[in-house]
């Protein structure tokens, strides 16, 4: 039974500390007490996660284990070092820079730290900006006003800043110059960030993510200019207004595009070569420029939290011709009322309506949303399935007359397949 016990103890140790590496530190270090074997094996484990919660939210025995877990780490490299701080630690109680500057030495790859939430964010010692080992770089609620002006971050494909605050508007162009092979990136703006447009120009980038939720930010002369040659994925999110403008991002296949703008022409005219496409609009008069073709776009989710949502999607199906999924859902409250003008069906649809899955999630039953469900099932010459999921408020006796009512519209396929979920 002894034997029986001890058998994980007779596994190689770079087999154990990769078991190790994947549990928070402070239970690592309790496992020291298994065996002898195991006393000294946590100070090799290549990866080191400190999670303040893990301490019962107590500052000062956080503090203590982290200076005395990394003093007595003897592994050669230091893959990974994760901080996560919660607010009941002030910047005056934790000394952020002496651990940092003891992971750089260790030419740590991967450097997640989080402080939230807090008002004053931790300050990052110099030493962090010329670490040319860092692969992996998170931050969130961290200060980058005191960074040096040498920066230079060569080996840096993942980067995110989560609630930063800079020195101004080319403290994160210096920053993004210095990231030669950067690949994913998410800026997530918050109030008194000292930035009013931020600047991405990145050659190599091929994920990017921009939000700005806080409504604290006012005026149109908030922003983003974007410029990614090879970006693949683009998510943003702007709910309080601004601009982003766009250029040279030819290779785009997924985006998420969710803003208030009132003009959308130069992001969504730069979105031609997509293939996946979600989309929240503030209005459909200037979505993309006139003769835009979404030539490749096969899957489409629309919001329709929007007034004349129907119209921004009128001019979608029209400009998709290879369009096989369309998913509708209110995300948002609505944000106004909508006018009562009617739904403009696509004028031309040269080759059929070629959708073979269409899905309603928050269905009403509304004048309008008849009138572009009964479309689509009577167009769609290629529909297999058809799924409404009615708004959970909806009555059994709403829901039957929902059903009844589609259930009985003319169908442009045989094969279509309507479902109430």
């Amino acid at each position: 039974m002894d034997d029986y016990r001890d058998r994980i103890s007779r596994l190689p140790d770079d087999f154990l500390l990769q078991i190790l590496s994947r549990l928070a530190t402070k239970d690592v270090v309790a496992m020291s007490l298994l065996s002898k074997r195991w006393r000294f094996l946590w100070t090799l484990v290549p990866k080191l996660n400190f999670d303040l919660r893990l301490h019962d939210n107590t500052c000062p025995k956080f503090t203590k284990f982290v200076d005395r877990s990394l003093l007595l780490h003897k592994a050669p490299t230091l893959e990974s070092l994760r901080l996560k701080i919660g607010s009941i630690c002030h910047t005056a109680d934790v000394d952020v820079g002496v651990w940092v500057r003891i992971a750089v030495d260790r030419g740590v790859r991967e450097l997640d730290i989080s402080y939230c939430p807090a008002e004053d964010p931790i300050t990052l010692p110099k030493c962090l900006f010329p670490c040319t080992t860092l692969v992996v770089l998170k931050l969130e609620n961290m200060s980058l006003v005191d960074a040096s002006s040498y920066v230079c971050f060569k080996s840096l494909k993942t980067l995110h800043l989560l609630d930063v605050k800079y020195f101004d508007d080319q403290s994160l162009p210096h920053l993004l110059s210095s990231c030669s092979v950067l690949e994913d990136l998410v800026v997530q703006r918050c109030p008194g960030d000292n930035v009013k447009i931020v600047s991405v120009n990145a050659v190599c980038l091929k994920t990017l993510t921009l939000h700005k939720s806080s409504q604290a930010f006012e005026g149109d002369d908030d922003g983003f200019l974007i410029a990614a040659p090879k970006l693949k994925r683009l998510d943003i999110e702007d709910y309080w207004g601004g601009f982003c403008y766009i250029e040279n991002m030819p290779e785009v296949v997924e985006a998420n595009v969710d803003v208030i703008y009132k003009n959308t022409e130069r992001i969504l005219g730069s979105l031609t070569s997509v293939k996946r496409l979600a989309l929240c609009l503030m209005t459909s008069d200037a979505a993309y420029p006139a003769g835009t073709v979404f030539s490749q776009l096969v899957h489409l989710e629309l919001c329709t939290c929007a007034p004349r949502w129907w119209d921004l999607l009128t001019r979608v199906i029209e400009d998709s011709p290879k369009l096989r999924v369309l998913k509708l859902r209110q995300k948002h409250i609505r944000r106004t009322s909508s006018p009562r003008a009617s739904w403009k069906q696509p004028a031309s649809l040269p080759k059929g309506l070629s959708l073979e899955t269409f899905k309603w999630e928050l269905y009403e039953g509304t004048q309008k949303q008849k009138e572009v469900a009964k479309f689509i099932l009577q167009h769609a010459t290629r529909l297999k399935k058809v799924i409404i999921s009615p708004k959970p408020s909806s009555s059994l006796l709403e829901k039957h007359e929902m059903l009844k009512e589609l259930s009985s519209a003319p169908r442009g396929s045989s094969t279509c397949q309507l479902l109430f979920d």
